[in-house]
């Protein structure tokens, strides 16, 4: 029986802990912000859209979450949105960097702004962020940092170059990220998942022979709902996963696997 001492709940619990979650008034960034509530970490949700940022801080609980309302993709006030995080609780112990878009357009149609846009968000976005909090994380020799890769890390889909681009850069950036960090016991790890229903993946799940399809892309013949991603999200932000750096864990039903 798992009692309140017992040393595995110690090393997966998070109760203490403050994470920063970026993307968190929808989607995946949402679902995770909700998981580390869950498992007792005090969270502050940081995204562009202030009155859904309201709605997600009142539905998990304002005794477990704050909120922040920032567009990352200006760099110029990436440095003061972290400092207002670290206002809510003192200290941060880990951040999960899922703020993204994708912006879907055919290659020819691309221009700079929206490749900048894309660039700056998706992976820009997470080390500028993230490097804020890294002097007070190497201080007391501890932090979690996960970021957010994708599908197309790996596998190149239509009408979505940029974005493409920018998450297989994610992956090299979590690698070059833990060479840096690690060493002062901050590890940095991310996540990739398939096919799940978010803002994002709109135009796959609005059509069901698409939704079919990415279904029957995968070994286990279904896509993603949001629990799948519980399970990693806490191992990843937990002291289990202590060892583990500079790894990319796919969260996608097998699809990579064929």
């Amino acid at each position: 029986m798992v009692t309140a001492a017992d040393p595995l709940r110690d090393r997966f619990g998070l109760d203490g802990r403050v994470f920063v979650v970026t993307g968190a008034s929808s989607g995946i960034g949402r679902a995770i912000a909700g998981f580390l509530a869950e498992a007792g970490a005090r969270v502050v949700l940081v995204a562009r859209r202030a009155s859904l940022l309201a709605q997600a801080v009142e539905e998990i609980g304002p005794d477990y979450c704050r909120s922040v309302a920032a567009d990352l993709v200006q760099r110029d006030t990436i440095a003061d949105t972290a400092e207002q995080c670290s206002g809510h609780y003192g200290q941060v112990d880990g951040i999960v960097n899922a703020a993204g878009v994708n912006l879907r357009q055919p290659w020819d149609e691309v221009t700079p702004d929206s490749w900048d846009r894309t660039l700056n968000l998706n992976l820009a976005a997470p080390f500028f962020f993230s490097r804020c909090f890294v002097p007070r994380m190497r201080e007391r020799g501890y932090g979690r940092i996960i970021n957010i890769a994708s599908l197309q890390s790996e596998r190149a889909f239509p009408d979505s170059l940029p974005y493409g681009a920018s998450k297989a850069g994610v992956c090299q950036l979590t690698r070059a990220m833990a060479e840096a960090w690690s060493r002062h016991g901050i590890t940095c790890n991310a996540i990739a998942p398939g096919f799940f229903p978010t803002d994002l993946t709109t135009p796959v799940f609005d059509r069901e022979e698409m939704r079919l399809w990415a279904a029957g892309q995968t070994t286990m013949g279904r896509n993603g709902e949001m629990e799948d991603l519980a399970g990693v999200t806490i191992f990843l932000a937990s002291p289990a996963s202590g060892y583990m750096t500079g790894q990319v864990l796919p969260v996608d039903g097998g699809f990579t696997a064929r």
